[in-house]
């Protein structure tokens, strides 16, 4: 992801009188300290400030430029709190600019550069707010540690944000805890905006995925008004707070285990003025106690949410039913079996035949050949076959729960984002309804 825009951050810069801009302008030059991204500035009382890279310009510079390079000249430190993007730096991408900057530092501390180092050089980042997520690609040569801390004062400095942070692995831990090391700053909260709503967490302990901004799109415009809802994995409250803010939904019941989610979902609830309207269920969502109350259930785990399908038919209303979102990943391999991602317990026999696809039908006839227009918008067979396959589960599931049996149709399938090569996150909309008693 690309460098959004935001405020530069601080540079240090050397004030003296005007006559000796040109001489002090050599000297940095030449001892690779000069800042050429940023112009060269008139102070309200005349004096000229030059921008300098780093923290501070040692003691040793302040006495050279003093009392060699300029005799008698007034030398002195400021912070320049806006400063200007030289006509160079205009003219740079962020990317290019950071390799300039970096470059320039590595050299003047001693250290050869190399084309290694370049191409260890991250292209793109994460930007939110004053803090930027570099990925876990980045800054692995050997070399780069002899020059840290102060390497990340440069990298800051270099794209204009106060904090940085460098992305690992998320952890397998059911949390999904991201592997995310601070690598300049106090802290990793960050603010994000989508579509109105305010999302707060701290980086280095809660997911965060840009990529479902359609997902989050689209459940913002259902139609949810009076409705009450189970966010079985709420997280942050990526789902919960647009079903809260803009689809009307009475009452979210959100299920999460990651206590440090579960801090930025309270915060997110206050700040975006919904709290009234969501009841937290923290820990394990296998042990819920709530049954018979939902008209709908997001299931918002991948790469498959499969271990909450029974909970999910448990908490829809027993006398109307309700709607399933689930999501999963699908793996979409040319001349492979299908099989969905991320469930290794899967057993062949849980695949439908056509035989099976049929006998779950609507009672008014409609059988699930008919029903292909419904699907015509997924692209991917195996979509279509994982979408039959959790249709076909979901109705077993719901009559073993509830003792009798439902009618499901699928309404939708959503794609969201390729996940992987020949992975693709999908969400299924699944009506369940149950069958109307005979006599």
């Amino acid at each position: 992801m690309g460098e959004e825009g935001g405020k530069p951050a601080a540079v240090v810069a050397v004030v003296t009188e005007p006559r000796f801009t040109q001489r002090y302008r050599e000297y940095l030059e030449k001892e690779k300290l000069l800042d050429r991204r940023h112009r060269v500035e008139k102070m309200p009382d005349g004096s000229v400030a030059l921008p300098v890279l780093g923290e501070a310009l040692p003691e040793r510079h302040l006495r050279e430029l003093s009392e060699c390079v300029a005799p008698g000249s007034t030398c002195t430190l400021t912070r320049l709190l806006d400063p200007v993007p030289s006509k160079k730096a205009q003219g740079c991408s962020p990317a290019q600019r950071l390799c300039l900057e970096v470059r320039r530092w590595v050299e003047s501390r001693g250290v050869t550069w190399a084309a290694e180092l370049e191409a260890d050089l991250p292209r793109s980042w994460q930007r939110h707010g004053d803090l930027l997520l570099l990925s876990e690609d980045c800054f692995q040569a050997k070399q780069w540690k002899i020059l840290e801390p102060e390497l990340w004062k440069i990298v800051t400095s270099a794209l204009g944000v106060q904090r940085l942070a460098r992305r690992g692995r998320v952890s397998p831990d059911g949390t999904r805890t991201p592997a995310v090391t601070l690598l300049r700053g106090d802290d990793g909260w960050v603010e994000h905006v989508d579509n109105g709503i305010r999302y707060k967490f701290d980086i280095t302990k809660c997911m965060f995925s840009s990529g479902n901004i359609t997902e989050k799109l689209r459940v913002a415009s259902l139609p949810c008004s009076g409705q009450v809802l189970v966010d079985l994995y709420a997280g942050i409250g990526y789902f919960t707070l647009p079903f809260l803010v803009h689809a009307g939904a009475a009452l979210v019941h959100a299920c999460e285990w990651n206590p440090h989610a579960v801090v930025a979902l309270k915060k997110n609830l206050e700040i975006n003025g919904v709290a009234d309207r969501c009841q937290i269920h923290f820990g394990d969502n296998r042990k819920l106690k709530l049954s018979n109350i939902a008209d709908r259930v997001n299931l918002g785990l991948i790469p498959s949410s499969e271990e909450g399908w029974p909970i999910a038919c448990q908490v829809l209303r027993k006398d109307a039913g309700g709607i399933l979102h689930i999501h999963q990943n699908v793996e979409s391999f040319p001349g492979r079996n299908l099989q969905p991602s991320g469930n290794s317990e899967m057993e062949k026999e849980h695949w439908p035949s056509p035989q099976q696809i049929i006998s779950n039908q609507w009672e008014s006839g409609t059988t699930r050949d008919s029903r292909k227009k419904v699907l015509s918008a997924a692209i991917k067979p195996e979509w279509h076959r994982w979408a039959e396959y959790a249709e076909t589960r979901i109705v077993t599931l719901l009559h073993q729960v509830h003792g009798k049996p439902w009618k499901t149709q699928i309404l939708h399938i959503q794609p969201v984002k390729s996940y992987a090569p020949h992975v693709d996150h999908i969400v299924l909309d699944l009506e369940c309804r149950p069958c109307p008693l005979v006599g």
